[in-house]
């Protein structure tokens, strides 16, 4: 496809019309297609492609969405994608990669340049993993160097202790739990890094579903913490590779 200079150049020679012109710009940022527009716009405006939220749809139209992205040179990341799903879109692209922990699926053709420093995925309990692993796989899309710390949730708080130094090397924290949603405070109050903390489902009745653990987080008395939507590890591990090439 023609760059915008490109096409302007074409109407000044009178190589192509105002008309002609107008559709494949307006192409450049949308692409109406069957079920979804593609916005094509957005690594421009944000400096990252649109990603595609794969719940709730068939194949068809996750595979769709990311070879149109794909096709614009641009790398694709679905997340929410059912095993069902991914199992189907791999076998007609075998260069996708799915992951069936975090539930997502990737289509990479270029890499970027490392950043220089890491992002930390910290979890409260296994029962965490798989919004974590979506936080972390999602920041790895994004060229983002990912140290993985599982497992060290206040119950058994010097399981955190033993690895607090290699936390702390990371230049942002997302910190995911469940239950009551302590862990986020905790770690806030011993870096001097922003933390970002994922509520999980995870828990008994009243945990509600996440909410006594977002509520949990919201309220923190540690400075430094923000706060993401419950299981959102999408939202944390963009954020954080926002934050980690600042």
């Amino acid at each position: 496809m023609k760059t915008v200079d490109e096409l302007l150049e074409l109407v000044a020679s009178g190589a192509i019309d105002q008309a002609q012109a107008r559709a494949e710009i307006e192409a450049h940022f949308l692409q109406p297609m069957n079920e979804t527009t593609i916005d094509h716009d957005r690594e421009r405006r944000t400096g990252a492609p649109e990603v595609v939220y794969g719940g709730h749809k068939t194949a068809d139209q996750i595979d769709v969405a990311m070879q149109a992205i794909v096709a614009r040179g641009q790398n694709a990341l679905a997340t929410r994608v059912s095993d069902t799903a991914a199992q189907e879109i791999v076998a007609r692209r075998p260069e996708c990669i799915h992951d069936p922990v975090s539930a997502t699926l990737v289509a990479k053709i270029s890499t970027g340049p490392k950043a220089a420093t890491s992002v930390a995925v910290v979890t409260a309990g296994t029962s965490d993993q798989r919004v974590a692993e979506e936080a972390a796989v999602t920041a790895e899309f994004y060229d983002n160097p990912v140290l993985r710390v599982n497992d060290v949730g206040v119950a058994g708080i010097h399981r955190l202790f033993n690895r607090i130094e290699d936390i702390r090397s990371a230049r942002v924290v997302i910190v995911v739990a469940g239950m009551e949603g302590a862990l986020p405070s905790v770690i806030g109050g011993l870096v001097d890094k922003p933390v970002i903390a994922v509520p999980t489902s995870v828990g008994y009745g009243a945990a509600f579903g996440g909410l006594a653990a977002l509520l949990g987080m919201l309220n923190s008395c540690a400075s430094g913490v923000s706060v993401v939507n419950i299981d959102n590890g999408f939202g944390a591990g963009y954020l954080a590779s926002m934050i980690n090439r600042l």
